[in-house]
């Protein structure tokens, strides 16, 4: 069954409609050609699922009728925010894509001393734009209960000053040989909010893991091979959710 997200305010559950607009009109009714009686499923991007039958279309607007109403049961019950540092070329497309499949919740883009991405204004509002398209499919594809945000730039300090918010937080770092993120994780209890920290394709400085180091964030191993930026985010990311959520099994 496809799947679309619709805002809270388009759900009116008097009447026991919902109205989508915008450019998955277009998709429903010229790309995948559905027509009147065909059922969809519709999240409004808080975790209730509503399984529909199209009730009319025009080319503004799909009205759909309720069949039926339940919770999203995909959603991971440890958040993780990725604070990434901007890479070179398209690979963000494929962190964002990735990651919203994983199960993280939150995509911060981060400049930090050696990002060489081109972050000019326009530029950047752009890939922002795409990305967040990108974070939409990936959310409908994977099933997930709730559209990942990703947030414009920030620079390494704000990063840092986030990155503390969180109940606990990483920063993978090859030159740490031996802690991992388990030996940390299983010291904390009653962990929900995990922040993990990625560097650009030249690293971190000693200085910034200095700073990291310094405001609680722990750096950690992710084994002895040397992992590309837009690989490291999703291991970390599946380490945590294995180790303290649904991808270990059952509890």
């Amino acid at each position: 069954m496809h799947k679309f997200f619709v805002n809270s305010e388009n759900i009116n559950y008097s009447n026991n409609k919902i109205l989508i607009e915008g450019e998955d009109v277009n998709h429903i009714t010229k790309v995948l050609r559905l027509r009147s009686k065909d059922r969809i499923l519709i999240c409004d991007g808080k975790g209730n699922e509503h399984v529909c039958t199209i009730e009319s279309f025009n080319k503004k607007e799909v009205l759909c009728t309720i069949e039926e109403k339940f919770q999203n049961k995909t959603e991971p019950d440890i958040k993780i925010s990725l604070f990434q540092a901007l890479p070179k070329s398209q690979k963000m497309d494929l962190i964002v894509q990735k990651s919203v499949e994983i199960g993280v919740c939150n995509i911060y883009t981060v400049i930090t001393k050696r990002v060489v991405a081109d972050i000019g204004s326009k530029d950047i509002s752009n890939k922002i734009e795409r990305w967040r398209r990108i974070s939409m499919e990936a959310a409908k594809q994977s099933n997930r209960g709730m559209i990942p945000m990703v947030i414009e730039p920030i620079d390494f300090k704000r990063a840092v000053e986030e990155l503390k918010k969180m109940d606990i937080a990483f920063v993978p770092y090859e030159n740490e040989k031996s802690i991992g993120f388990k030996n940390v994780l299983h010291q904390k209890n009653n962990i929900k909010n995990v922040g993990i920290f990625i560097g650009p394709e030249g690293g971190f400085e000693e200085e910034e893991i200095k700073l990291c180091i310094e405001n609680g964030i722990h750096p950690v191993t992710l084994g002895p091979r040397i992992l590309r930026t837009e690989t490291a985010g999703f291991v970390a990311s599946t380490i945590v959710l294995y180790e303290l959520s649904d991808m270990g099994g059952s509890k």
